[in-house]
């Protein structure tokens, strides 16, 4: 008799063609938002022109997708091998500007790559390190970083410094409560639909509203260049503010690891898994930095909705990773996306987000939360870790390199819990 074939995990499933297209569809709305923001904020900050400006996008969304696809791949030693996606940092995009802003673009590009080398050259000292992370100080991690990824959704339904409209409010809730109610009444193969006709339903109201506009563009394609800024130019001392961010996005990609294996159930070798992220992670930015573009980090964003639709194959984030990659030529979808409403995207992007917190509050649930040490370590990490968040202007009156550290809720939430989780373990010595 034949020994029985070994069960697929789900994580390597290969769903059904068209099952994977509306799964990979979903990944795609939600993920958008970010590169096409980025750019859009990279050009405006650097006043390029739209030659350049289109290079840019184009190099953008073909980096997020190739990203994606080696994170999700997992092949030669790059990529975690999980579902994931990959998108521009957010405060590696606002590092990448001001040392254009006070250096030149060139020099901006040129951090963009020394810092990608110097994280392929890091992995093996992270690999080492991460291993040793406590429990409690990875779950506030995940905390932490949800929040964060919840108030850039936010940001994108009330832009910073601005007064917030009812119809803005009014199109984040309506494409909220879509969402929810498809999840709640739809049967459970349309349920996996959820975020994204939540989506379709935000985008209905806002066309029946006169809130949607599509962009005009005649263009149909669009193509990345090598060094649209010029050869690079390698400065270490401007490159530092990016160098210390990419020792604080090593932490935030173990926290990301850990949460993506433990919400998909995959049994992982965490040292192993996290130096295949960063390596990927740096891999990824080289290309960037040669396109122009800011550094790339493993993102959060697809998490909450891993979790939420119950489709954790990695092959669903690879064909959205594809479907960018071939986005990124296609100038007619860009203008499309570009075109829907900021309280749409944030909306959606919020649902999503907030299932990241809560998936990192049940991670305290293999915490003993009843000794003081436990209690102390996640309560100082989470207030070192939230502060910065939820009070921007904190440390703005610190030095340069000093805030960029301190203003990091991820990385301050890493350092502070492995502080006081050290003291607690050599008071127990």
């Amino acid at each position: 008799m034949g020994t029985a074939a070994a069960p697929v995990h789900p994580v390597d499933e290969i769903p059904p063609l068209g099952r994977a297209f509306a799964a990979a569809a979903q990944h795609l709305a939600v993920m958008l938002a970010t590169p096409i923001t980025s750019v859009l904020l990279i050009t405006h900050s650097l006043h390029l022109n739209d030659s350049t400006a289109r290079a840019l996008l184009s190099a953008t969304l073909l980096c997020c997708g190739i990203g994606t696809l080696l994170q999700s791949g997992g092949r030669f030693g790059l990529g975690a091998g999980l579902p994931f996606v990959m998108l521009p940092g957010g405060a590696a995009v606002v590092l990448f500007i001001q040392i254009a802003q006070e250096s030149s673009p060139a020099t901006a590009s040129g951090a963009v790559i020394l810092t990608a080398a110097a994280g392929i050259l890091l992995v093996p000292l992270a690999k080492r390190l991460v291993t040793r992370l406590p429990a409690v100080v990875l779950a506030s991690m995940v905390v932490v970083i949800g929040v964060n990824l919840v108030k850039v959704a936010g940001g994108l339904i009330v832009a910073p410094g601005e007064r917030a409209t009812m119809s803005a409010v009014g199109l984040a809730a309506v494409t909220i409560l879509a969402t929810v109610l498809a999840h709640r009444f739809l049967p459970a193969g349309w349920r996996r639909l959820s975020v994204l006709l939540g989506m379709v339903a935000g985008s209905a109201v806002a066309a029946a509203t006169g809130q949607f506009r599509l962009r005009p563009g005649s263009g149909l394609a669009q193509t990345p260049a090598l060094f649209p800024f010029g050869t690079p130019h390698f400065d270490v001392l401007a490159a530092i503010p990016l160098l210390v961010f990419s020792i604080g996005s090593m932490a935030e990609a173990t926290g990301q690891t850990v949460l993506n294996a433990k919400v998909v159930g995959k049994e992982i070798d965490t040292a192993v898994t996290v130096g295949r992220t960063i390596r990927g992670d740096a891999v990824t930015s080289l290309l960037s930095g040669v396109l122009g573009g800011p550094t790339m980090l493993t993102s959060g964003e697809n998490i909450g909705l891993v979790r939420l639709t119950g489709v954790r194959s990695r092959y669903v984030t690879g064909l959205a990773g594809l479907l960018l990659a071939v986005a990124a030529f296609v100038a007619p979808i860009g203008r499309l996306v570009n075109s829907l409403p900021g309280p749409v995207v944030g909306g959606t992007a919020a649902i999503a987000f907030a299932m990241i917190i809560v998936a990192g509050i049940g991670m305290f649930e293999g915490v003993d939360l009843h000794g003081d040490g436990t209690v102390v370590t996640a309560t100082a990490a989470l207030a070192a870790g939230l502060l910065p968040i939820l009070t921007p202007a904190l440390y703005q009156g610190f030095p340069a390199d000093a805030r960029l550290l301190l203003g990091s809720g991820v990385t301050m939430a890493a350092v502070v819990g492995v502080v006081v989780h050290l003291l607690f373990a050599l008071r127990r010595a």
